[in-house]
């Protein structure tokens, strides 16, 4: 499995394990199974309308591979870079200069697969020959896949694990930017480390005066600075 070294936009180097040209196909097969036991049951469901017209099976066709279609968009833009077949695998796109990937992305990496996937799976073989494992549309759209499984280290970014029944505290800190975020996690992270609690205070009143917050829940300063991170990454995922 290949390294993958980041250099994000702060000058903080981050170092990933790529995800193997194996998992990639994996998760692809998976991905590829599940739209197919999808067609499956459509043409069980509606193979008995063979009375209708020629024209009526196109449409209904059409729109009812919507969900094959836009499977991989609609996924890795909901589950934060991934579809189903990388949950199982553990591995997520991700952005190269250690953002997160937006829905543009997500789109230009869909776009691609056209000639990654069904085109001689080209994008297979160029992942072979790729230093960080990317296809056409990881290059074209700036993205990698990383394995999450070894223990990635995403410290350094403003990407939090968020479960999924995460719910927001503050919802005036979609007034920070990325690189507030950035920041502030940068510096919660030395001061904890380094028990610099007059830094950990002023940080927390930084916060409270840029985000305008009123109400406080957290009486601790380091789980006031842990929540307004995760908060931020709730609602910019999910914007």
């Amino acid at each position: 499995m290949s390294e993958l070294q980041i250099n994000t936009t702060q000058n903080v180097k981050i170092r990933f394990n790529a995800a193997g040209a194996g998992e990639r196909l994996l998760a692809f097969i998976i991905d590829m199974s599940i739209k197919i036991g999808y067609m499956l049951i459509l043409n069980r469901t509606f193979g008995a309308f063979d009375s209708m017209d020629q024209w009526s099976k196109i449409a209904i066709n059409t729109v009812l591979s919507f969900p094959v279609m836009f499977y991989t968009l609609v996924l890795e833009s909901v589950l934060q870079g991934q579809t189903i077949g990388k949950r199982l695998l553990k591995i997520r796109v991700v952005k190269i200069d250690g953002y997160q990937a937006s829905f543009s992305d997500y789109v230009v990496r869909w776009f691609f697969r056209i000639v990654d996937v069904y085109i001689f799976g080209l994008g297979f073989f160029v992942m072979l020959f790729n230093k960080k494992a990317q296809r056409l549309g990881d290059m074209a759209a700036g993205t990698a896949v990383i394995a999450l499984k070894n223990n990635v280290n995403i410290s350094h970014t403003i990407l939090e694990n968020l479960k999924d029944n995460y719910k927001p505290t503050y919802p005036n800190v979609i007034k920070l930017s990325d690189n507030d975020a950035r920041i502030i996690k940068e510096t919660f992270q030395v001061a904890r480390k380094a028990r610099d609690y007059p830094t950990l205070i002023k940080l927390r009143q930084k916060i409270i005066e840029v985000v305008g917050i009123k109400n406080v829940i957290q009486n601790n300063d380091m789980e006031f600075i842990d929540v307004i991170l995760k908060d931020y990454n709730f609602y910019t995922q999910n914007m």
